[in-house]
This record gives structure tokens, C-alpha cells and sequence, in this order.
């Protein structure tokens, strides 16, 4: 069994390359997967790449990010409950001896417990990568029965996959908010409508979900909410949040703070696409070899036109 792979590391902040590394042995719960895809975050790995993350339990350099990644198993152990040559999604590892772990996708080969792992439909391809943050975006909507979101703030790709989703709540029309003119394009056929903040005189918005990350948006939402209203805070903020507490009060607002999804999420989701529900075309709008990795995250990053951008391991050994 090789247990060699070829990982992205990031050495310290904004430095990364890809390094070889050495797996820790599969035990009899695990499986090796061959990675096929990976995806770059534009959330949390942007916070990691630029030094900016808050501390976690494992953080710190050198440290392999990613947690979208999608491959076969070329390995399955006895108590794995898999089989080799299943492609799976892989929400990252934690497996290599001369690295941290803390999310663990971006490599050409991981050892992850098979429990973790889910099986995805070969029609996909490299879609799949997407099924972590479709996941995220559901656990945002929580529920398509309960009170439809109806304003959407930011139209990257986890915003378009939030107003996605709740475009199918039987009655919503989600509106979503996008500054940047490069972004508002994609809504049609989905069920949603994109316009500039400043285009939009509404106060009576029920649910909001910010995906911005914009950690001074907040009292511009409470504003717009109706009375009882909520915000939800699906983005992933790297400074303190705060608000005026006189508008709060007399909406009698109301403040959800959206984790990270859970296996009911993903499993809610794959049955939306399996079903045909909820599309996950036109999301992906970059790819590069592995071998650019250095480029394709400072792409990811850096150029608004980037709504996700994906590795290619296929040609790593």
C-alpha cells in the first residue's frame, strides 16, 4: 500500500506549496481514497491563507487546508463499510505525520475512517466538491418548512446556494443583495432576484441570511426586518460582531447564528439533487492542476470573477 501523497501546505501565512508527505497507516475502520477533485474555500481558507483565522483546537502551521475534496477508494479496511472504487466526498483528513490536519483535503491521497466518508453518484464528477457547501447553505435555510428566507445577503457561491435552496420553499421568492456588479448575474431559472442594496426600500423582511462575512452589516439588516424578524449569520466573521440595541428592541429582532452543517444536511441535500430539486451547475467557474496550486488559491482569493475554484489531482502521482 502507498502511503505517500503529494499535499498542499501552507507553511505560514499567505506562503503555501505542495510538498510530499507520509499517510498514517489505514487501521481497520479506515480507507485510502485517491483524491479527483478539491476545492478552494473562499470562507474559511481565505482566513487561514491570510493569517486571519481565529485560533482553534489544532490550528497552526504547517497545515494542510481543504475539507471539499472528492476521490475513489483504492484501499478499504474490513470495518470501513465500503468498498474500493467507490467515489466518495471527502469533507477533509487528518492523516499526515509531518503536517497538521486540521482540515485535510487538499492532497492527492488521504487515509480518513470510512464512517466519514459519503458515497456520491458518478453522474456528478467534480460537482461533487460542492456537497459540503450545498450542505452549509441547508443547514442556513434550516428547514423548507419553516419561515421562508426571503433576503439573501451576498451572491457568491454559498449565496447562491442558499437562495437556491429556499427558492424551494413552497411560496418564496428570496431576494438577494450583490454590490459588485460582476456578480449579479446567474439568478434566472433559479427562483430568485438579484439587486443592489441601494435598489431596494423594504422593511418588512422576514428571515435575512447574511453570507457576506461583512461583520459591520448588521445593523443595516435589523432595519430591514419586519417586526419578529430574524437574521441569520451564515458567513464566517473574523471580527466581533455588533449592533445598536434601540432597533433591535423595537423589532423585537431576533439573532441565529448558522454552524457548520450536519450528516442530515448533507443527506437533505443529495436527495434535493438527486431528485433534481436543486442544481449545482454553473457554480464552478475555475479549475487548475494540482501542480498550480500556489496560482489557483490566489485566484480563488483574489479575482471577483472566481465563484469556486477547484484542484485537479487526476495528473498527481
Amino acid at each position: 500500500m502507498n502511503l505517500d501523497t503529494i499535499a498542499v501546505v501552507l507553511e505560514q501565512p499567505e506562503s503555501l506549496a505542495l510538498k510530499p508527505l507520509t499517510l498514517t497507516p489505514p487501521g481497520a475502520a479506515d480507507v485510502v481514497v485517491d483524491i479527483e477533485w478539491s476545492g478552494i474555500s473562499t470562507g474559511t481558507e481565505r482566513l487561514l491563507w491570510s493569517g486571519r483565522m481565529p485560533s482553534f483546537p489544532g490550528m497552526g502551521y504547517p497545515l494542510v487546508p481543504g475539507y471539499e475534496s472528492v476521490g475513489r477508494i483504492t484501499w478499504a479496511g474490513a470495518e470501513a463499510g465500503l468498498t474500493v472504487g467507490q467515489r466518495v466526498f471527502v469533507p477533509g483528513a487528518r492523516c499526515y505525520n509531518e503536517a497538521r490536519g486540521l482540515f485535510g483535503g487538499a492532497a492527492s491521497r488521504v487515509v480518513v475512517p470510512g464512517a466519514r466518508l459519503v458515497v456520491v453518484d458518478e453522474a456528478l464528477g467534480e460537482q461533487a466538491v460542492l456537497l459540503a457547501l450545498a450542505a452549509t447553505a441547508y443547514h442556513a435555510v434550516r428547514s423548507l418548512t419553516e419561515t421562508p428566507l426571503d433576503l439573501i445577503v451576498g451572491h457568491g457561491v454559498l449565496g447562491r446556494l442558499v437562495a437556491r435552496i429556499a427558492a424551494l420553499a413552497d411560496g418564496a421568492a428570496p431576494v438577494v443583495w450583490e454590490t459588485n456588479p460582476e456578480r449579479a448575474h446567474g439568478a434566472e431559472g433559479h427562483g430568485y432576484v438579484v439587486i443592489a442594496p441601494d435598489q431596494d426600500q423594504r422593511t418588512d423582511y422576514r428571515r435575512i441570511c447574511d453570507v457576506s462575512g461583512d461583520a459591520g452589516l448588521l445593523d443595516a439588516l435589523i432595519a430591514r426586518l419586519a417586526p419578529g424578524g430574524e437574521v441569520v449569520l451564515a458567513g464566517f466573521y473574523s471580527q466581533p460582531l455588533s449592533f445598536a440595541f434601540p432597533p433591535a428592541f423595537m423589532r423585537e429582532a431576533r439573532i441565529q447564528v448558522a454552524a457548520e452543517w450536519r450528516p442530515p444536511d448533507l443527506a437533505a441535500v443529495q436527495q434535493l439533487v438527486d431528485a433534481g430539486r436543486l442544481s449545482l451547475a454553473e457554480l464552478i467557474t475555475h479549475r487548475q492542476p494540482a501542480s498550480r496550486a500556489d496560482a489557483a488559491y490566489r485566484t480563488a482569493f483574489g479575482d471577483p470573477n472566481c465563484l469556486k475554484m477547484i484542484l485537479d489531482w487526476r495528473s498527481i502521482s
